[in-house]
């Protein structure tokens, strides 16, 4: 597990004066919420995130910190300070805000709200092999090249040419390098100031839908890209249930629990983590657990169950889903499990590659009812909402 400590900076401190209204573009409402709320849940749900710092203009703080707070968004992941003149200037004041122990930094522009949180991994990922790293994409269009009177002077080869998004970043001290190496110079975004510095920046693939909203028909083409990823939601469902069993240790959510018997089973019998395995399979339509890994076969002989919700996810994301959260009920009269929820909720989400607050898990009795209320076993429902990347 990474243990690299990193921070996204959210430049938002402009005024979008080619939106052409009363209100910054940051804050103006896409599907119900602030596109600058858009930019920075993303960051929220990356587990290797430790904070966030949100740049916006000095007469905004008060107002954006409210703002945030009600998203779930605030104190102690997400700090809001106050920009400068220059998107560079915003970055630079983000930067000094950053805790001395930041290695890797990464800058999303605040008016960016359909960024996915695969994005987010593969610029975090090669920031870590690399040193710095920038999200792009090819330019796809025929390029011409104009005079002054508007007349073509030239066709521009687009061979080698990409259009750069963000996130965008490096490690820390190398963008401390590079603002000390470029002074006062204008520069346009943050690749372009490591460049400047001599610092080589590496590109990583992006995505068409992570736009910019700069002007009024950029609203609208996000309104209508959102409406696309909602429409891109599957819900699954998943039940469990195994009996107890003598001289077997009880595995619950990746946990092993202290109970005077274990579960039963081919596998370590973790019918929390199989019931999420169904769950995550049941969204994508793609049988049961019992079809992938089937308990006739001896690879899966007293095999961490975990492991089998690692390839289960893979899965997921190979087909371009992520998830949007997990809610999972634990049916047992004992052991009690109050003291563990947290501990599994820790476990599931890194092998969910999700944040904490993206899992939920509760557990109940059937006070005395029924086969888990005379203690011969321990059921188990999981719900999994999934999004199209």
């Amino acid at each position: 597990m990474n243990t690299t400590r990193a921070a996204a900076i959210i430049p938002a401190a402009g005024s979008g004066t080619r939106m052409h209204a009363a209100t910054p573009k940051q804050y103006l409402h896409l599907s119900g919420k602030p596109v600058l709320v858009h930019a920075i849940q993303p960051f929220s749900r990356c587990t290797f995130i430790d904070q966030i710092i949100v740049v916006v203009p000095a007469e905004k703080i008060a107002q954006t910190r409210i703002l945030l707070q009600e998203h779930s968004l605030a104190a102690p992941l997400v700090t809001v300070i106050g920009g400068g003149r220059r998107r560079q200037d915003s970055v630079r004041a983000g930067l000094e805000a950053t805790r001395a122990d930041t290695e890797i930094v990464l800058v999303h522009d605040g008016a960016r709200p359909l960024l996915s949180e695969a994005l987010i991994r593969r610029c975090h990922e090669e920031i870590l092999q690399s040193g710095a790293a920038i999200a792009a994409v090819p330019v796809k269009d025929t390029l011409k090249r104009a005079g002054s009177d508007l007349r073509i002077t030239a066709t521009v080869d687009r061979d080698s040419l990409w259009q750069a998004q963000t996130p965008q970043g490096a490690r820390r001290h190398l963008l401390l390098e590079a603002f000390e190496a470029n002074g006062d110079v204008d520069v346009t975004d943050e690749a372009s100031l490591l460049e400047r510095a001599g610092i080589p920046v590496q590109l990583v693939p992006g995505e068409e839908n992570n736009i910019k909203i700069t002007r009024p028909e950029d609203l609208a083409l996000a309104q209508t890209l959102m409406n696309n990823r909602t429409a891109g939601i599957r819900i699954g469902h998943g039940f469990d249930a195994h009996r107890f069993s003598e001289n077997r240790q009880l595995v619950l959510g990746g946990i092993t629990v202290t109970h005077d018997r274990g579960l039963a089973g081919h596998s370590d019998a973790d019918v929390l983590t199989h019931a999420l395995c169904d769950a995550f399979l049941g969204a994508m339509a793609s049988g049961d657990i019992g079809q992938h890994f089937p308990d006739t076969d001896p690879v899966y002989k007293n095999i961490s169950s975990l492991v089998l919700l690692d390839s289960v996810v893979r899965d997921a994301s190979s087909r371009g889903l992520s998830l949007i959260n997990a809610d999972v009920t634990v049916v047992c009269q004992a052991p009690r499990l109050a003291p563990h929820l947290p501990s599994m909720r820790e476990k599931l989400a890194e092998h969910c590659r999700c944040s904490v607050e993206q899992i939920n898990i509760k557990a109940t009795t059937t006070e005395k009812m029924g086969y888990t209320g005379r203690q011969e076993g321990i059921s188990c429902h999981a719900v999994v909402l999934l999004q199209q990347n």
